[in-house]
């Protein structure tokens, strides 16, 4: 199978069938076998209705249900797991994207080798204050702090290899940092490819300005992961043992402080009048902590796995 498309989807009953339609005649054109997964993320409409009314006559559209809305992330992940074609390609369901750029998507990932093409949506249909300009902020320090040279992390519309989307797991909100997540893994050929965009024909934007909060919060995230996540002791350990000797040392000079005063006869300067002393007791507290934070994070990346924090109603 050449294709597998994964087109995660909230409340969009009006765009489903126009964007299969869009997507079918695509494909056909292109003499390119796909498959389709819609992961309904907790739609309170028709949507999944229309999905399975649509299964009935092409069977090479699949469809997941999941229980409530758990995000974007765990639709993709769901999704990833039943892939089968040799390049998967993810958009968003409400005809922003267009399905026409699909044929050439393949083609950069088959002839020219790329592990991930993503969308460039170089000129927006959204509005400049709300998400235009908070979007040009986020990138550039996505960029920046992540290393990957990419003009809109936020675009639904990317190519992968099927080996890259087997490798890597999405979960909370790290969708938009797929490419990050697969640089991370050791698939560095990733580019860009400049796409169509258009303003939203139906229905209304399911995100506001919050997910640029949340984004710049998981990209901090990101970023302390993809340095110390396999080994927190690098950074836990570090600190602690840092913080350990600096409070110890302070200590220890108190202590040489307070056996010269001793010795020559001086009385009554008590340790715990000096500010220093609960400094210096503090942070060996702390420090202390933070190293067995980090044994204890150790010990839980060798005996835990991160699993699926999803529920899935029906699969057809």
């Amino acid at each position: 199978m050449n294709l597998s498309i994964i087109i995660p989807l909230l409340n969009e009953e009006d765009s489903l069938e126009e964007l299969f339609s869009r997507i079918h005649s695509v494909c056909t054109t292109a003499n390119l076998s796909y498959e389709i997964w819609f992961v309904d993320d907790g739609s309170t409409d028709l949507s999944w209705s229309i999905i399975e009314n649509m299964k009935v006559q092409f069977p090479q559209i699949h469809g997941i249900k999941f229980s409530r809305n758990y995000g974007k992330s765990q639709a993709l992940h769901a999704a990833f797991e039943k892939a089968q074609g040799e390049v998967v390609i993810t958009m968003d369901a409400d005809l922003q994207d267009f399905p026409e750029e699909i044929p050439e998507l393949y083609r950069m990932v088959k002839e020219e080798d790329y592990d991930i093409v993503s969308g460039w949506k170089k000129k927006r249909f959204d509005n400049v204050m709300t998400k235009n300009l908070p979007s040009k902020l986020f990138n550039a320090a996505a960029r920046k702090v992540s290393g990957v040279e990419l003009h809109d992390f936020n675009c639904g519309l990317k190519a992968y290899k099927k080996q890259v989307v087997k490798s890597i797991d999405v979960y909370g909100d790290m969708h938009r940092y797929i490419p990050v997540l697969a640089a991370n893994a050791g698939f560095r050929k990733i580019t860009e490819k400049e796409v169509q965009h258009q303003a939203r024909p139906y229905g209304t934007s399911k995100f506001g300005t919050e997910r640029f909060v949340r984004g710049f919060l998981d990209l901090i995230t990101l970023w302390f992961v993809s340095r110390f996540g396999g080994r927190p002791m690098h950074f836990f350990g570090a600190v602690g043992t840092l913080m350990f000797i600096v409070g110890f040392l302070s200590a220890f000079w108190l202590g040489v402080s307070k056996l010269i005063d001793v010795s020559r006869g001086i009385y009554g300067h008590l340790l715990t009048n000096n500010a220093w002393f609960f400094i210096a007791l503090t942070m060996m507290i702390l420090g202390t902590l933070l190293f067995i934070a980090g044994f204890l994070g150790e010990m839980i990346i060798r005996t835990n796995r991160e699993h699926k924090n999803y529920n899935i109603d029906e699969v057809i």
